[in-house]
């Protein structure tokens, strides 16, 4: 009766150490998205964030299944599928695609700007570059349209599992509905509509509540950008030569400086896709800890009153949260 006794409490207590660990996990995860919310209760209208660790299946989400507007942050979807492309031997990096003038985008894109005379070629290579670490607007619709169209790049996103994720239209038709342009955002057709309404350039920082709550077009829900994420890490979107690439590539964004990596430790190597309108502050990617670990990291935003600066400030809190959680954790 008494070894019965010992052999029950040696199970029992087995049991205990096994299950603790996980439980002690999950009160983790909830305190840690209680701290989140917290944190961006002042700075932001509504936030959704998603994230996990490379190799981990623990999720930690806020307002996950939510749909947000993406903005930029489809460029990562758009490069997927044209790098899919790619992988399917139908377009090669090097080859040179015209640039037209009349199809240029407006926005800080290099492309727009710097490029006013008719006569460009750019690579499929590089036109991706800009379309990642500029936000290039030109870049995006040529990339865009590489890629098959909107409807391609929502049908690859099936294909891989994600259906929570849609792209719906070139950027020069999504700021014409945001701006309520009478044609595509080309940059001749906004300088036109600025000279019959200079207050027109202010409107562009202003939050859109009807774009934003009641379009359901180019949106996702955190985790479904974070199911892209791990989806391209793992293989699963792409060849290794193309994975590579498009990391490589999201390592060298110069947008947002405020946001993921606002408030990480200097030096700290990220990988990563901006995305702005309106009220609407978004950064999606990779992080990497100092041991070499990484995670995968989506934060949107909406419906916001604040200032830029505190939109990208919830952002960076968020972000340095989530880096302190996994790289402390038990």
């Amino acid at each position: 009766m008494k070894q019965n006794l010992v052999s029950l409490f040696t199970v029992v207590a087995s049991m205990f150490i096994t299950v603790q660990p996980a439980y002690a996990q999950e009160q983790n995860v909830e305190a840690i998205s209680q701290k989140i919310e917290k944190l961006s209760e002042r700075l932001v209208g509504r936030i959704g964030v998603a994230s996990q660790e490379i190799g981990s299946d623990k999720k930690i989400t806020i307002n996950g299944d939510e749909q947000f507007v993406m903005a930029s942050t489809y460029k990562v979807a758009i490069a997927v599928a044209l790098l899919n492309r790619v992988d399917k031997g139908e377009l090669k990096l090097t080859d040179l695609m015209d640039v037209e003038q009349e199809t240029m985008v407006t926005g800080d894109g290099a492309i727009a700007v710097n490029f006013v005379h008719p006569g460009i070629k750019l690579s499929v290579a590089n036109l991706i570059e800009a379309m990642i670490t500029l936000s290039d607007n030109t870049a995006t619709d040529a990339c865009l349209k590489l890629a098959g169209g909107p409807e391609a790049v929502t049908k690859k996103m099936h294909s891989i599992g994600i259906t929570e994720l849609r792209v719906d239209r070139y950027t020069s038709e999504i700021l014409r509905d945001f701006y309520g342009l009478p044609d595509k955002a080309y940059a001749s057709v906004l300088a036109e509509a600025i000279a019959k309404d200079p207050t027109l350039a202010s409107k562009q920082p202003l939050r859109n509540l009807e774009f934003e709550q009641e379009d359901p077009r180019d949106q996702s829900s955190p985790n479904a950008m974070l199911q892209l994420l791990l989806a391209v890490d793992s293989g699963k979107a792409l060849s290794e030569k193309s994975r590579e690439f498009l990391l490589a590539t999201m390592s060298r964004t110069r947008t947002g400086s405020g946001r993921l990596k606002g408030l990480l430790p200097k030096g700290t190597p990220v990988a990563h896709k901006t995305g702005t309108i309106g009220g609407v502050a978004n950064d999606v990617g990779y992080v990497t800890l100092p041991d070499g670990r990484r995670f995968a990291i989506v934060v949107f935003t909406k419906s916001s009153t604040t200032t830029e600066a505190d939109r990208d400030r919830a952002i960076a809190e968020v972000t340095r949260t989530l880096y302190d959680f996994y790289y402390l954790k038990p």
